[in-house]
Order: structure tokens, then C-alpha cells, then sequence
């Protein structure tokens, strides 16, 4: 009997382990892709985007939310697709409460903080291979940039360009556009996985869930 007693009682432990747990990774509305599309900064446009965050956060065991990556394209802003927030990471910190202040100087962002959808640390300056170079399309206030979303992120080949910013906030300097989370350098030599890896990338991009 007693021996019955102590098994109920580590499976009442157990499943409120896990309910904590889950409820933890439930909180998640912010993650850096653990991967990217695998064809460079051709992500099927913003609804090949959008789908592969929702994805991947499903898959982390997160559901009932709303996912948009953050990517301007020639005719909409990064900064109007992702809902009003807050937005806090895998690990329940607060990335920021609002639209306004993600894209001001208060903004939580940093390779710690910048983590997938796992939970886990996105490689950055310093690390093999270095992973930092996010793909954002945006100028530092979340709006588009002219030709630098890679033909509005179906682009694949040598041809185009897309922005990125470092999810570490650091870069080959102390700039500003180096320590930009949103909109540090070009891409060179086009939109292809192999051109984005050159500069420190892997076709990776920010997720945020608008709801």
C-alpha cells in the first residue's frame, strides 16, 4: 500500500512538473529562428516566413498563438506586422513592452536574451560558425528599406540583397549600425545561402507573436 502511495504521489509530482513547464514555455511571444529556409533569404515570401515560425514554435510545444516574422518588404514595415506586445523570450525575459520601445535604445535584445524558439543560445561574433547576421529587410525604426529584402524574401541567388541586424549586438566596430539588432549591414553577393553565411549568417530571422 505504502508503496502504491509513493507512485501516485511521483506522478502527481511529475505532472505538475511538466504543467509548470509547460506553462512556462507557453509565455514565449519572441525567438530568433533555430533554422532558416535553407534557400537563403528565399523564404516564400512573408507567408513562407510567417508559416515557418509558427512552425517552429509549435513544434517547442507552443500553440494558440499568432506568429509573424519580422520583415518589412516593398510594401509593409517589419514594425506593423508583430501586435503591440510585450514580447518576453523561451526563458519568460521581456525582449520590451511595445512597438516603440523594441525599437529604442531600452529594447532587451542581446545574445542572451535573443534566443530560438528552443530556449537555446543563436551563435554570434566569436562563435564557429558565427550565426548573428538576422534578416530584417528594415532601417532601425522597423521601416522598409529599398531593395534590401531580396525581392521581398524569394530571392535565392547571387542576385539582390536583403539587411540584416546582429541578434548579439555587435559587430567589426563600435557603430551604431554595428550594434544594431535590426538593421546593421547588406547582405554581399546576393540572397543565397552561401552569400549570407559569407558575412556571418544563416538565414535566420526574428519571430514575434501578434496575439
Amino acid at each position: 500500500m505504502r508503496r502504491l502511495i509513493l507512485i501516485a504521489a511521483t506522478a502527481i509530482i511529475s505532472a505538475l512538473a511538466a504543467g509548470t513547464a509547460l506553462s512556462q514555455d507557453a509565455k514565449m511571444s519572441f525567438f530568433v529562428t533555430s533554422v532558416g529556409s535553407g534557400k537563403g533569404a528565399d523564404l516564400g515570401g512573408l507567408k513562407g516566413a510567417d508559416a515557418h515560425c509558427a512552425s517552429l514554435a509549435e513544434a517547442a510545444g507552443v500553440t494558440g498563438k499568432t506568429w509573424a516574422a519580422y520583415l518589412s518588404t516593398s510594401t509593409e514595415d517589419a514594425r506593423d506586422r508583430i501586435g503591440k506586445g510585450p514580447w518576453v523570450n523561451a526563458k519568460g525575459v521581456k525582449i520590451a513592452d511595445d512597438v516603440a520601445s523594441l525599437h529604442g535604445d531600452a529594447n532587451g535584445i542581446s545574445k542572451q536574451t535573443a534566443l530560438n524558439e528552443k530556449g537555446e543560445m543563436v551563435n554570434g561574433r566569436g562563435d564557429t560558425p558565427n550565426r548573428h547576421d538576422i534578416l530584417t529587410g528594415s532601417k532601425p525604426d522597423g521601416t522598409k528599406i529599398a531593395d534590401q529584402t531580396c525581392g521581398d524574401w524569394t530571392m535565392s541567388g547571387a542576385e539582390g540583397a536583403a539587411m540584416m541586424g546582429h541578434h548579439d549586438r555587435t559587430g567589426l566596430d563600435d557603430s551604431a549600425a554595428a550594434k544594431s539588432w535590426n538593421s546593421s549591414h547588406a547582405s554581399r553577393g546576393g540572397c543565397g545561402q552561401e552569400a549570407l553565411k559569407g558575412t556571418g549568417g544563416d538565414g535566420l530571422f526574428y519571430c514575434f507573436a501578434t496575439n
